[in-house]
């Protein structure tokens, strides 16, 4: 793993934590294995807002949830990040590389078209699950 923190996009937590499976489980298992996970407070409240949403009620038990929650929460490095710039076509998704640039985090991790098209960010590398998983293994 060449840099020991990651943000990683809501999309790929929450397919983490619907199946232990895929690339996104076995990167985030790697993330906080050997590295660092970060969170600001919006991209923090993402994720739960999220998780929580009642289309998820099939696949993962509310007691999972929380436990998920809390997990990522307490293993997680924290920043505060201010008004978020202006980087990719989705205003929404901006916080997740405010987070990175605040946190000086080399790699972000989506799944988000938006986020995996945004203008190149001096420092940041935006990269899919799969290509994130690949160079965490190298």
């Amino acid at each position: 793993m060449t840099n020991p923190e990651w943000v990683i996009d809501t999309n790929v937590l929450i397919s983490a934590a619907l199946s232990a499976c895929g690339a996104p489980a076995r990167l985030v298992q790697l993330v906080l294995e050997r590295g660092s996970l970060v969170f600001s407070q919006p991209t923090f409240g993402e994720l739960k807002t999220r998780l929580y949403r009642p289309k998820f009620d099939t696949y993962i038990s509310l007691e999972l949830r929380e436990a998920v929650l809390h997990d990522l929460s307490a293993a997680a490095r924290w920043v505060e990040i201010g008004e978020s710039g202006r980087y990719c076509r989705d205003r929404s998704d901006d916080m997740f590389i405010e987070t990175a640039r605040v946190a000086q985090a080399g790699v972000l991790v989506s799944g988000d078209q938006d986020l995996l098209q945004a203008p190149a960010i001096t420092g940041l590398r935006i990269l899919n699950p799969q290509q994130a998983l690949a160079e965490a293994l190298a």
